[in-house]
């Protein structure tokens, strides 16, 4: 399906990985309150002008997919064990069936994203656009992949190596988001 510029880009959830350190699947992880952080991904995506949600699962799957709001997509990726390049494929490979000239990427590892740093992101979604949030002037997510990057990017990654060597090699538009959040995603309960 081609990209339709009228059309928001697509949220993009990575939770898939087992979360060795983490001690279990982050997809299954909830804040002191309850609330699924998948619930928090999604619900920031939208808020900050995401339009279709895309949730990639693999680890506890089944359990983890009862936490997806219903206004989001669960993406199933089988070899979710290769690392984060599968998710990352999968969610890529949905996304194309739909009309979004862009993604953004979260991973579900950071409950504290504010919808406003997502904006920063969405305001340059274009077909050819890659920009990446930035905490002083280091990178982090999430991370904006228009739709001429997509076959590019999941021929690049590779076991747990995502698109930070592409985004590199490309010199992706660096998005201070600093003033807004940490950026810090969660290794530890």
């Amino acid at each position: 399906m081609p990209a339709d510029p009228l059309v928001p880009p697509c949220g993009l959830v990575l939770a898939a990985g087992a979360g060795r350190r983490f001690g279990g699947p982050k997809a299954l992880a909830r804040t002191p309150a309850g609330v699924p952080w998948i619930a928090l991904a999604v619900r920031a995506l939208r808020a900050g002008g995401c339009g279709d949600v895309l949730v990639v699962l693999g680890a506890a799957a089944d359990e983890a997919a009862l936490l997806v709001p219903a206004e989001a997509t669960v993406v199933r990726v089988a070899d979710w064990r290769t690392g984060v390049a599968a998710s990352l494929r999968a969610g890529l490979e949905a996304a194309a069936s739909g009309p979004a000239s862009a993604v953004v990427v979260l991973p579900v590892d950071t409950p504290d994203v504010v919808p406003a740093a997502i904006a920063r992101l969405v305001r340059r979604a274009a077909p050819d656009a890659l920009a990446q949030a930035a905490y002083t002037g280091e990178p982090g997510h999430p991370v904006l992949i228009g739709r001429a990057h997509w076959a590019a990017v999941s021929a690049s990654v590779r076991g747990d190596i995502g698109a930070r060597p592409y985004l590199i090699a490309q010199e992706a538009e660096f998005v201070e988001c600093g003033d807004l959040w940490s950026g810090a995603d969660r290794d530890e309960r």
